[in-house]
């Protein structure tokens, strides 16, 4: 009965120390995740954009000279083709995926929730850091049609370069 409870209850029981076997297995699967990571580097290094060209990093660095957004923000989502010339063939920006869900918000108006810092890697239950992601009031999945349906409605992480804040 114990997986009924909710998820921020279970985080002071993933923060403590682990025992020998779970810190085993823990150095195993950051070692298989650091070689795949390696691995999707270098075929990154010859990929093009979905376009057939690379991505050009000038466009990138443009588009994150907003600074910071704040709690309370009001942003745009940049339009469609300025979101596609930052992302590579996997439909990622720095490592964050844009979903196909998030598409049907292209061009609109919304409100920044927070700033994400760190969060709960659901893959290998491990704490991961990042930096200029956020959240939006309200803007949630709903389920990913082509897969499953999901009932958890979480939030999207949107990198600060697909976001543009509206003064």
């Amino acid at each position: 009965m114990e997986n009924q409870f909710c998820q921020l209850k279970s985080i002071a029981q993933i923060s403590q120390k682990p025992n020998f076997v779970m810190y085993l297995f823990q150095k195993i699967k950051k070692a298989k995740h650091a070689k795949k990571k390696r691995k999707n580097y270098l075929l990154r290094l010859t990929h093009k954009s979905k376009n057939g060209q690379n991505r050009p990093v000038e466009l990138v660095d443009k588009l994150s000279s907003n600074g910071p957004f704040k709690p309370g923000d009001i942003v745009r989502v940049r339009s469609k083709e300025e979101i596609q010339a930052t992302l590579d063939g996997w439909n990622q920006l720095k490592g964050c995926a844009f979903m196909e869900e998030m598409w049907r918000y292209y061009g609109t108006k919304q409100k920044v929730f927070k700033s994400v810092n760190k969060f709960l890697d659901e893959r290998d239950y491990l704490i991961k850091k990042c930096k200029n992601i956020y959240l939006q009031e309200g803007v949630v999945c709903e389920g990913i049609k082509d897969i499953a349906e999901c009932d958890r409605s979480c939030f999207f992480f949107w990198r600060e370069e697909w976001l543009e804040k509206i003064e």
